[in-house]
């Protein structure tokens, strides 16, 4: 039974919470004692009735305050699929972690308040989901109860989102009128609007296509650990630990490793101290080389005949993740990979727009949450692809060199 990762995103109050708890409570995925303490929690907060949000805002300030914080991981399966489901938080100081959640997604559930329709949060997430390149995209016109069921308001936010859609070229985009509070359309069919003829949303998510993302053409090695125990039983042994990424490996392949250059061939590759035919993304395995090569750790072996990008001038995207400023000439850490080195931001060309998805050029900084692009200079050469040829090896982020904490999201250009 194969896995789909998805994550619901969308404005403060669009009740991406609730969605999910009804996905959960109407598809059977609550346990007795989880229903019993849900229940609990509900009464204790006087509203009289159940409040499925409170399925995944796990944190006590979230629960307090009724929203969602940080990223709420779901886990429930269907007799057709596995789930995995990422909540993501809708206030804007929050949209860093939506991000974290949205680069291992496959599919993104993006919910509109019928009664506002499509706003700056709204296509802030479309932007982050085109930039990932999320495969599919599931629109949920939400609150269709406080709107009467209208098909025309539904027909006005769709005619809203396909702009939008069309300026971020997003691919695959499902609509679906919905009310999570009184399920309609999550898992069974709505009664309310029978003039809506598409799936519920659980049918689509047991049915749209999977795309891991997983590329078996370019072959990417990143280098964890360089294996010589230099032991009785193993005097020669040398073997370079890591995951593959994208691509297969193969005994006799010819190899380049990167940054050197140096050329050489596969002897022999490893999956559980077992030796194998065959490695490939994205398994964890053992390469060992024919050759004695200088490698070591944040280095790259790829296939010969399948050049990759070799530079310290990178031009790249940034989502911004800091309260501070991301400020011309200050140094960072960027990590690509196994690999880590310092660099410096040497030019904030643009400021992406996110109401008009136009290029404000120069903006001379970035702030929280802000999509820019920019000229980075890296104190050693990076192996790497554009984000846009494969995913796998063109992103990377960047590291506050003073205290460690993740400040930006890399997408490669």
């Amino acid at each position: 039974m194969d896995i789909l990762r998805f994550i619901t995103a969308g404005s403060v109050d669009d009740g991406k919470s609730t969605l999910i708890g009804r996905l959960l409570y109407d598809s059977k995925n609550i346990l007795v004692d989880q229903l019993d303490a849900l229940e609990r929690s509900s009464r204790n907060r006087g509203d009289g009735s159940v409040d499925l949000a409170l399925l995944t805002d796990g944190l006590r300030a979230e629960r307090e305050q009724g929203i969602t914080i940080d990223v709420a991981y779901k886990y429930f399966s269907t007799d057709k699929r596995k789930f995995i489901i990422a909540d993501a938080p809708g206030h804007i100081q929050y949209t860093r972690n939506m991000i974290t959640g949205a680069s291992n997604s496959e599919l993104i559930i993006i919910l509109v308040d019928a009664r506002n329709g499509v706003v700056e949060q709204t296509r802030r997430h479309s932007i982050i989901a085109s930039l990932l390149h999320l495969p599919n995209v599931v629109v949920a016109i939400n609150k269709m109860d406080l709107v009467d069921y209208s098909q025309e308001r539904y027909t006005e936010i769709i005619q809203d989102y396909e702009e939008v859609a069309a300026a971020l070229e997003l691919q695959n985009v499902t609509y679906i009128p919905i009310s999570a509070l009184d399920g309609d359309n999550i898992v069974d069919a709505s009664t309310h609007m029978d003039w809506y003829k598409g799936k519920t949303l659980l049918n689509l998510l047991e049915t749209v296509e999977v795309n891991r993302h997983t590329d078996l053409e370019h072959a990417r090695f990143p280098v964890q650990l360089v294996i010589r125990p230099q032991t009785p039983e193993f005097p020669d042994y040398r073997g370079y630990a890591g995951k593959v990424t994208s691509g297969v490996f193969r005994k006799g392949d010819n190899i380049i490793v990167y940054p050197s250059g140096i050329e050489g061939t596969v002897k022999a590759v490893e999956i559980n101290n077992k030796e194998a035919e065959a490695i490939f993304a994205p398994q964890s395995a053992v390469i060992h080389l024919n050759e004695d090569i200088d490698i070591s750790r944040g280095d790259t072996i790829a296939k010969k005949d399948d050049t990759l990008r070799l530079g310290q001038d990178i031009d790249a995207l940034v989502c911004w993740m800091d309260e501070k400023p991301l400020t011309i000439g200050k140094r960072y850490l960027l990590q690509h990979n196994s690999k880590t080195v310092p660099a410096i931001v040497k030019e904030i060309k643009y400021r992406l727009d996110v109401n008009t998805l136009d290029q404000q050029e120069n903006p001379g900084k970035a702030g929280l949450n802000e999509i820019v692009a920019v000229y980075i200079k890296t104190a050693s050469p990076l192996a790497y692809d554009a984000y846009n040829d494969l995913r796998s090896n063109g992103g990377a982020i960047l590291i506050d060199d003073t205290s460690y904490v993740t400040v930006g999201a890399v997408l490669f250009q």
